[in-house]
């Protein structure tokens, strides 16, 4: 004898805390955050689709402009040097660090680039009033997996402690890949923060069905 299969269609999981909820979408302007660790589990916006396309655009073009635009430029003792991501990367394709250099690459690259070009393909569709592309689904699960591996941020942070310390040494001089690059991992940030996991999987499930 086979037990009654529950619908769980209306349940949502905190991905802190694994804490169960009946989903039920908020008032506008409001939030549907976990009771345990209070972090937000729904927060639907009007527009948001529309502004989350023009961020991956925006994100988009900067980093391929921080790629090639001298990222900064360090003179000491006379001797000046200018280098850019791609650049520095490339440096290393003789020796050891070549493997480290394109690990580095991807992680603040690659994979931010990659997730932007997934959750285009997700969203243009359905901000279009269209039927999801096909395997969207799966493009937007593997978005959300490559998140914690978009290290861009860390990458900022990381060049501020090292510019400290080499600041006493040496005269440095910000290129354009370096604020097209501070400014691309702000857009990052607040493109992530835009992103309502549960609304858009509501909408894949709604117009998929349909």
């Amino acid at each position: 004898m086979h037990a009654a299969t529950r619908d769980t269609s209306d349940l949502v999981a905190c991905p802190t805390c694994d804490a169960i909820y009946h989903a039920v979408t908020p008032a506008r302007g409001e939030r549907a955050r976990c009771g345990r660790c209070g972090i937000v589990l729904i927060t639907p916006r009007t527009g948001a689709e529309a502004r989350i396309i023009a961020l991956a655009l925006a994100v988009l073009i900067l980093t391929f402009g921080a790629l090639y635009f001298p990222f900064l430029t360090i003179r000491a003792a006379g001797v000046s040097h200018s280098a850019s991501l791609l650049s520095a990367a490339i440096a290393f394709t003789g020796g050891p660090l070549f493997a480290l250099s394109l690990v580095v690459l991807g992680l603040i690259v690659l994979v931010p680039v990659s997730r932007v070009i997934l959750l285009l393909y997700v969203l243009i569709p359905l901000s279009l009033g269209r039927p999801p592309a096909r395997g969207a689904k799966q493009a937007f699960t593997f978005a959300d997996q490559l998140k914690p591996w978009s290290m861009a941020e860390i990458f900022a942070i990381g060049c501020a402690v090292a510019l400290v310390k080499v600041a006493d040494l040496a005269d440095i001089t910000f290129g354009p890949a370096f604020w097209m690059f501070a400014l691309l991992t702000l857009l990052v940030v607040f493109q992530d923060s835009l992103v309502c996991r549960w609304t858009i999987w509501e909408t894949l499930d709604q117009e998929g069905a349909a």
